[in-house]
């Protein structure tokens, strides 16, 4: 008995492309099998990441307190005859009524006679407007960023020891008096590219940017510290500091979180800085009275 062919079962077919014929495995060319379906591509997303709040008061009052010792010898220079600095000398650093300066500025010769307290104190003085103009900008410019992210008693820390490695450093190899902020602001300008260098996988392209153009910039005033007058010694020395505090114990961040929503968190601890200031420290206070024990024979 015959049947109808309008009964019979239809034959499967392809219900994504019905017309594309059906090619048996054994058919097909070697290694068409083993080849993985096509991923979709995945297009890389800017998130924004949510950085340490930190309001800059250390490095405000670094600022007034730098400003107000300025003021200070602006005051004492015009109001006070220089023959009450118990140093004074006609046509030396102690013919005038500066008597901060007098008391504070790097003098080896005062300093081999134990007046230490120079390695620290020159950080806080200025010969000029155009002298504290430009330590406090670099200051306003790279501290409250460095503030952000070390934390205020961690910055305070850095750049007073980054400014007391630099004036050991002209003490140790110049005879020339000094005295600047730029000790203590070299140190922030090489913790500043210390922290985007070590910290690229994180910034990516801008932290490399803002590493290269740090470089660009400390070489540039390496290269004016080549004129008469100025203490490039000091500034070395200084970014020397910097480079010891923030190598060891400046932070390394790692993302948490889920996108959008991501966060940093340090790596390192406080143990880690602790180690690196008192480390640099002592290596420039050991440097220090080396010197002196090798001049006081």
């Amino acid at each position: 008995m015959s049947e109808d062919p309008r009964n019979l079962p239809e034959e499967p077919q392809d219900q994504d492309n019905p017309e594309e014929p059906q090619v048996h495995p054994l058919d097909q060319p070697p290694g068409a099998q083993s080849q993985p379906p096509a991923q979709p591509r995945i297009e890389p997303q800017r998130v924004a990441i949510r950085l340490p709040q930190v309001t800059p008061y250390v490095t405000y009052g670094l600022l007034g307190f730098t400003i107000i010792i300025f003021l200070l010898q602006m005051i004492t220079e015009f109001a006070f005859d220089p023959r009450l600095c118990p140093w004074f000398e006609p046509g030396s650093v102690f013919s005038t009524g500066d008597l901060p300066a007098c008391y504070g500025l790097k003098d080896n010769g005062l300093i081999l006679n134990g007046q230490l307290w120079r390695l620290i104190t020159p950080v806080f003085l200025h010969a000029g407007l155009l002298h504290i103009g430009f330590n406090m900008y670099a200051l306003y410019i790279l501290g409250p960023e460095l503030e952000r992210h070390y934390g205020s008693w961690k910055f305070l820390a850095m750049y007073l020891v980054s400014g007391f490695a630099g004036v050991v450093a002209s003490f140790v190899l110049t005879e020339a008096p000094s005295l600047g902020a730029s000790t203590a602001v070299f140190g922030l300008f090489a913790a500043q590219g210390v922290f985007f260098y070590q910290n690229q996988r994180v910034f990516g392209p801008r932290a490399r940017a803002a590493f290269f153009s740090i470089v660009r910039l400390a070489v540039i005033n390496f290269l004016i510290g080549l004129t008469p007058g100025i203490d490039n010694w000091g500034h070395f020395g200084g970014a020397l500091g910097g480079v010891m505090i923030a190598w060891v114990g400046g932070p390394i961040y790692q993302l948490v979180g889920e996108a959008p929503d991501l966060s940093l968190k340090n790596q390192r601890d406080d143990g880690d800085f602790i180690l690196a200031m008192i480390a640099t420290f002592i290596l420039a206070a050991l440097l220090a009275g080396g010197w002196i024990f090798i001049s006081n024979p």
